[in-house]
């Protein structure tokens, strides 16, 4: 099988030999274009025309009422915690299967984070599992519910879109709303993702997409604070912009804000890339259709795919192996052969700095983290076979 498997990712990416990323950009459209132009006007930091212009066009191709562009994810889900009034001492509630930044957002922003199961089919968070901690170890109080054990506040739950597959995000909000806690969205490997024709990142008060140089569109380094909610979309430009007050010449800043603004040259390339996003979208997706027609006859792989009314962007395609030693037979085989897999993360509670924050048992996060495998997805627009 993985001979087979092998000739068919070098056919995709027209690499017969040589090396096969997991993701690498594709820049075949006006990106050096748009560069030369930020170094000709010698606008390259956060002042400069193609910020708004990629804003404008994040805006426009999610549906969110305002998109605010930050100097990376991290950052974009740190400030997404303060804007929903998340504070130090208190206890934001996540998933343990999710890329290490969004617990490290957790604790930027001095909140605790607590780790959640996940689902085993979109592999984001459980809102069965969000249930029952909240009956289990929480109780309301005045300004939203406390864990029993301690009396922190609750601050805010903050789900993660795995692999750019929709998490049951309707019933996570439907249980924020209900005990009043604010939701946060880790979109970062969404860009393009929907749920019953919604973009993940909507369903909550604040989502965060990530344009990392391993993403659906990169600008290197760079990430997208998406709200329904004008009023907070504005304070957010405000505050991840220092709070300077407009002046010509004066600086005067009235709040204890962040510097977390895209520079312009990162914005530029967004721009060129998102020109080209629909082909790109469409691309990743013949990609993954391609893998799960190959991996339906193999009885020991299940592709991963999209949940029942997600249309994924399949930011990175995944098979599910039948046990953890298939897993490690196919990630051997295949990184000696010149072809990038890799496991998913470690569980966050396994990381040193994170192993007391456990809130349940973990069970469908584990089995996942020790049996999929995720597989070169990178967009091939500009270089198809």
């Amino acid at each position: 099988m993985l001979d087979r498997f092998a000739a068919l990712v070098r056919r995709f990416y027209s690499e017969p030999k040589g090396p096969i990323p997991l993701h690498a950009p594709v820049f075949a459209g006006k990106e050096k274009e748009y560069l030369c132009r930020c170094v000709d006007t010698t606008f390259v930091s956060s002042v400069g025309e193609y910020v708004t212009r990629f804003e404008d066009m994040l805006r426009e191709f999610s549906g969110a009422a305002a998109a605010v562009a930050v100097v990376n994810g991290t950052c974009g889900l740190t400030a997404a915690l303060g804007l929903v009034g998340v504070r130090p001492g208190e206890v934001v509630l996540t998933q343990a299967l999710t890329f290490v930044a969004t617990a490290n957002a957790v604790r930027h922003a001095g909140a605790e984070p607590v780790f959640l199961d996940s689902d085993p089919d979109t592999l984001g968070m459980s809102p069965d599992a969000l249930r029952a901690f909240l009956d289990a170890k929480a109780e309301s109080g005045p300004d939203g519910p406390r864990l029993r054990a301690d009396g922190r506040r609750i601050a805010a739950c903050l789900p993660m879109h795995v692999l750019g597959h929709a998490c049951r995000i309707r019933e996570i909000a439907a249980l924020c709303q209900e005990w009043r806690i604010p939701l946060v969205e880790d979109a970062a490997e969404a860009l393009g993702s929907t749920l019953d024709g919604r973009h993940l990142g909507l369903f909550g008060r604040i989502g965060v997409l990530s344009f990392n140089g391993n993403k659906t569109v990169t600008t290197g380094g760079g990430g997208m604070l998406l709200t329904n909610d004008p009023e907070l979309g504005a304070r957010a430009k405000r505050l991840t912009a220092t709070a300077k007050r407009p002046h010509p010449w004066e600086f005067f800043h009235d709040e204890t804000a962040w510097n977390y603004r895209m520079p312009n040259v990162n914005a530029a390339l967004g721009c060129a890339q998102m020109e080209r996003i629909e082909d790109i979208l469409a691309d990743k997706r013949d990609v993954a259709a391609a893998y799960r027609e190959f991996f339906a006859n193999e009885a020991d792989m299940e592709f991963v795919d999209q949940p029942e009314g997600c249309r994924s962007n399949f930011w990175l395609c995944s098979v599910r192996a039948g046990s953890r030693a298939a897993r490690d037979a196919m990630l051997e085989w295949t990184n000696a052969h010149g072809i990038a897999t890799r496991p998913l993360w470690r569980l966050m509670t396994d990381l040193p700095m994170y192993a007391g924050n456990a809130g349940d048992d973990l069970d469908a996060a584990r089995e996942a983290v020790e049996r999929v495998v995720s597989l070169p997805s990178g967009p091939r627009w500009g270089k198809r076979p």
